[in-house]
């Protein structure tokens, strides 16, 4: 019976248990699409990284969630890569990928750090309430009109869209009871797949090197806070960029959450306010192997 190597990697986090947990096949070759989407379901995580040869790019990556294949999955990518530099199979370098989505383009560096570039950021201004965005966060309107004056309700996004929503303090933003239709109405309204409550308050990694933003994820529909989204956090950097709203001086956007899932995380951000890069590291949290089922299978795998 046929069994691979299969890996669950913390991206976006210097511990174990920390940052997305994303999944990593390194060895995926020959295995078909219900292969890989039945292991993807096994191991559980958000997004699961099959790495294969690629004739046109240095490797090809499909990404999956338990539902089905991925366009876009930056935080697979950074664990495949963080995986594939622990196991020496790349060296500090420049690459590419063939994906679902198209080829992107990625950096590893010596640090053991990996940039993905994420894309173009889309902006736009949304016309809705305040008052109905305070209330589906359970937070007061005056929170956000103070901050609104110059940041304003966007949707930002370089493949799926989110409901950027400043907040002015921290503890504001800690103290949120969201209501989870209401998240889903102003999506709806809105075009959005979540709600991206940020701040300039941050907890900070040490004294040398503060983050930039705080922010917390709430994809609509679910009633769980995503933990650290590469994705809402590289277009809120892109948001806040194009709007003028950090020093000259902040050369690089570090965006942090997590800490109210109790799975902190850092993603670094490079962007001009139109272009976006996202960049973590990876830690491995288990290493195993995935017994594969026929094609033709419908049995539950076994890990």
């Amino acid at each position: 019976m046929d069994t691979r190597q299969a890996l669950l990697v913390d991206a976006f986090a210097a511990e174990p248990t920390a940052g997305t947990a994303a999944g990593v096949v390194p060895e995926a070759d020959g295995l078909a699409d219900d292969q890989m989407r039945a292991i993807a379901n096994e191991l559980g995580a958000t997004e699961t990284a099959f790495v294969l040869p690629a004739a046109d790019a240095d490797r090809r990556l499909r990404c999956f969630s338990p539902d089905g294949e991925l366009k876009q999955a930056e935080t697979a990518t950074v664990a495949a890569h963080a995986v594939l530099y622990e196991r020496g199979e790349i060296d500090d370098d420049e690459w590419t990928v063939s994906t679902d989505g198209g080829e992107v383009a990625g950096e590893t560096k010596q640090n053991g750090m990996v940039w993905v570039e994420q894309g173009r950021a889309d902006i736009n201004e949304v016309d809705i309430p305040y008052s109905d965005v305070a209330d589906a966060l359970g937070l007061d309107a005056a929170t956000l009109k103070d901050v609104g004056a110059d940041l304003p309700l966007v949707t930002a996004g370089t493949g799926e869209s989110w409901l950027m929503v400043p907040v002015n303090y921290f503890e504001h933003l800690s103290s949120l009871s969201v209501d989870v239709a209401a998240v889903a109405s102003l999506c709806d309204r809105t075009d959005a797949v979540g709600a991206y409550p940020f701040t300039f308050d941050t907890v900070g990694a040490d004294a040398t090197r503060r983050s930039t933003l705080h922010g917390r994820a709430f994809r609509a529909g679910s009633r769980t806070e995503e933990p650290v989204t590469a994705t809402a956090s590289g277009a809120c950097a892109a948001f806040v960029r194009q709007y003028g709203a950090l020093d000259d001086t902040v050369e690089q956007i570090t965006v942090e959450g997590g800490h109210f899932r109790d799975r902190p995380g850092i993603v670094s951000v490079d962007t001009d306010g139109t272009e976006v890069w996202v960049g973590g590291r990876g830690v491995t949290t288990l290493d195993g192997t995935v017994t594969v089922p026929s094609v033709d299978e419908d049995d539950i795998i076994e890990a």
